[in-house]
């Protein structure tokens, strides 16, 4: 008969709830991000010796280039809006995220990662992208000021209760 080994049971890593940050604010940050997407898409025009008609195409590529992809997945309940987005190698001081009534939108940057050797420091190099801009647009209205988002294990959770379902709870407990 063999010997069942059992490992110990791996406990979850704990959520951390990120705090919201006003959309303006977010917005002003943006900034510094589309500019850069900018630069390097004029910079793959200039390469091509500045053959009009692959704007997109540029784009596209300066986007590839300096955001990681955010891949999310979105549940649809009569009362609340889920959603969850992947930003493995993400930490909370790393993601700003700003709620709207009808937008979700997610900043983050990644710092450097520094690493000591005996000659001094040495500095580790990514390869991949470093940065995040994800927009979500949301097809009903949300209550910003209700919504939680909590980060756990590289992954967002978003609860947003939707606007029409408080309205119906408060039209109840008044009658």
């Amino acid at each position: 008969m063999k010997s069942k080994k059992t490992s110990p049971k791996q406990q979850p890593e704990p959520a951390t709830k990120l705090p919201l940050r006003d959309p303006e604010d977010v917005r002003w940050q943006m900034q510094e991000v589309q500019l850069a997407i900018t630069r390097r898409a004029y910079e793959l025009f200039e390469a091509r010796g500045g053959e009009h008609g692959h704007d997109w195409e540029d784009w596209f590529r300066a986007e590839s280039e300096l955001l990681r992809p955010v891949s999310i997945s979105t549940l649809e309940a009569n009362d609340r809006t889920s959603i969850c987005a992947n930003v493995f190698g993400f930490e909370e001081n790393d993601l700003k995220v700003s709620i709207e009534p009808r937008r979700v939108t997610i900043l983050g940057k990644k710092g450097i990662s520094v690493t000591e050797s005996e000659g001094g420091k040495v500095e580790y190099i990514d390869w991949y992208p470093d940065q995040i801009l994800k927009i979500i647009d949301l097809g009903t209205d949300v209550v910003p000021k209700s919504s939680t988002v909590e980060l756990q294990a590289g992954v967002l959770k978003f609860e947003l209760p939707k606007a029409v379902a408080q309205k119906v709870e408060s039209a109840s407990a008044a009658a």
